[in-house]
């Protein structure tokens, strides 16, 4: 039986690579309605054949222009609004700069996708992170065009018939939010929109996931955002937010409406306030092919940064258990950071080892570090909870802030996942230099860049000059004295989430486990030469995205294989996966990412 699959694979990879020259595209459109539809639309690259079976002769210019030619087009454009932007402020530039790209995103989806694959470096930093962030404040006047689908308190009990209109009959991602913490923002309401868009961009570019297979989804349970719902131009349901069962209940139906006519899409929870953010990933994550990328997404960056800085500061893995570490931020991505980070120090440790007797990780708030005196503990940061016993440090109280904090432990690292920019301030940063470790890493993770803990010019120049730093929005490196680099590595979740979802999906996992994710972790972690390690780079280059989530979504696949979670995917079975070698699931992983080119177009009734 195994020779029959091993054969059967085989043939079918012989045939795929021989398959150089794309398939034909079955439409069932004509005339304006395909030059009005993102999906299919090649404004002036339609062949004559094509214009001719098609119904477009006469409703283009009649030259054709080559995709080359429509690229560097388009890419002449966004040069010259740089040049003639420049002195500008900066949300000016940014907002502009993302009007352009989102007018070809409007127009022609497949150029559109190979301008965005082409020049992630550039362009991340516009559709995604941190300029997302200003799109989402300002959605209802940039709202022009509707893109994905809108789930609203008032459409309870029509849920499971709405789901039908979206027009794709296969949907293979889906990017949910309720709005409700848009990145460091808060409660932007049924703008959050703009989120699950931005990261949809990521899947396409970075996993190659199909554009006509994603699908981002608003649930607009309302807002409690007073400045919004006095706004003329909010697009959303102008009523206080939804609580207890009633929001629940809503939430349930949206999930069994997706799954019920796609029960084999990942789904993905993003931006939702800290409560909900738990309550759903646990209501969810055993019955549903999902994960919360605020939770594991981001504690899976934080690991494999934390990992990385183990490596720089010249020791073993192992050692990792001995790091001091002081988180700021107990919402959802904090507590995520930790529960990931105490899940690897307890698998190194062994799972005969007490935890308690090693308690490596501090954890604050807003009203500074968190003990087992606290009143009213939340749950969540409860097992983080400082509290009488080994590891304790003389002096720190309750409620000590963050400098104390640092002062007494002299820790190893301190991150940051708060949303308020510049906590870190200059005494804290020079505080570090007192670290326990000769080279200290300060992770300022939260989003957008005005909510960073610091800036990496400011670490460096106030912790010195052998720090490690890591922010979640990009900064650029520092030049220091000698003409050494100080380098600005971001932390963010486009490293992982990606690949997450891409070998969840191909896989064929009926859900995503911790093991799934720590592996993605790992992969990330060991993606870094020594060499660039010892330089203070922890994280790869943007540049390089998708063969990054090639290399992740390999783990995550070999991981649901060996957790006995995977069910295969399209025409690859569950034994044809376990039967693969690593460098064959590799090639199993590469081959299914979607990269854009013009396929030929057939009109079909």
């Amino acid at each position: 039986m195994w020779n029959l699959a091993r054969a059967a694979w085989n043939l079918r990879q012989t045939r795929r690579l021989s398959a150089c020259i794309p398939g034909p595209c079955i439409v069932h459109k004509r005339g304006t309605d395909i030059l009005h539809d993102p999906w299919f639309n090649k404004d002036t690259g339609f062949p004559l054949t094509e214009r001719d079976r098609l119904g477009l002769r006469g409703l283009l210019p009649p030259r054709v222009i080559s995709f080359e030619q429509q690229y560097e087009r388009f890419m002449n454009s966004y040069h010259s609004l740089e040049h003639n932007t420049r002195g500008e402020p900066e949300s000016v530039v940014s907002l502009a700069k993302w009007r352009i790209l989102n007018r070809l995103h409007d127009r022609n989806e497949t150029l559109y996708y190979r301008v965005l694959i082409d020049n992630i470096k550039d362009f991340a930093p516009i559709i995604y992170t941190p300029t997302v962030g200003l799109v989402c404040q300002n959605y209802g006047g940039l709202f022009r065009r509707p893109r994905g689908m809108y789930f609203s308190a008032k459409d309870k009990g029509e849920m499971m018939s709405m789901i039908y209109n979206w027009p794709s009959h296969q949907v293979d991602m889906i990017v949910v939010t309720d709005g409700s913490r848009i990145l460091g923002l808060g409660d932007l309401g049924v703008q959050g929109i703009g989120i699950p868009i931005g990261k949809l961009d990521m899947y396409v570019a970075a996993a190659g996931i199909n554009p006509q297979r994603i699908l981002p989804v608003m649930l607009d349970v309302g807002t409690n955002n007073q400045k919004l719902l006095g706004d003329d131009l909010y697009l959303g349901l102008r009523q206080p937010r939804l609580e207890g069962d009633e929001y629940l209940s809503m939430v349930d139906e949206f999930m069994e409406a997706a799954f019920t006519r796609w029960p084999k899409a990942v789904v993905q929870f993003e931006d939702f306030q800290m409560k909900w953010a738990f309550e759903t990933l646990q209501r969810y994550r055993n019955r549903f092919c999902m994960f919360n990328d605020d939770i594991q997404g981001t504690a899976g960056v934080a690991l494999a940064g934390l990992l990385g800085a183990v490596r720089a500061q010249g020791q073993s893995l192992k050692d990792f258990v001995k790091q001091k570490i002081v988180v700021v931020g107990a919402g959802s991505a904090g507590i995520g950071v930790l529960s990931m980070a105490r899940q690897a120090a307890a698998k190194m440790l062994g799972s005969s080892e007490n935890m308690e007797a090693n308690n490596q990780f501090w954890l604050l708030d807003k009203d500074g570090l968190i003990t087992k005196d606290r009143k009213d503990l939340d749950p969540a940061a409860a097992p983080f909870a400082r509290g009488f016993g080994p590891g304790e440090v003389e002096g720190l109280r309750e409620g000590a802030t963050l400098l104390e904090v640092v002062k007494k432990v002299k820790p190893h690292v301190i991150l940051g996942l708060s949303g308020v920019g510049g906590i870190f301030n200059e005494e804290v940063l020079k505080a570090m230099r007192e670290s326990d470790s000769s080279r200290p890493a300060i992770f300022a993770m939260s989003n957008p860049t005005m909510n960073a803990e610091c800036t990496a010019e400011d670490a460096f120049k106030h912790a010195g000059e052998n720090i490690i730093f890591a922010s979640g929005s990009p900064f650029e490196n520092v030049t220091l004295g000698n003409g050494k680099i100080g380098y600005a590595n971001q932390a963010n979740n486009m490293y992982l989430f990606p690949g997450i979802g891409l070998g969840a999906l191909l896989s064929g996992a009926r859900h995503i486990s911790d093991g799934m994710l720590q592996a993605a972790a790992e992969c990330l972690a060991s993606y870094i030469t020594e060499e660039d390690i010892q330089k203070g780079i922890l994280f790869p280059s943007i540049s390089r995205i998708r063969h990054i989530t090639t290399q992740v979504g390999t783990a995550v696949v070999h991981a649901a294989v060996a957790e006995d979670l995977a069910e295969g995917h399209g025409d690859i079975g569950l034994k044809e996966l376990a039967y693969m070698s690593k460098e064959e699931i590799v090639e199993y992983v590469s081959r299914n990412m979607w990269y854009p080119i013009y396929s030929p177009l057939v009109h079909e009734k």
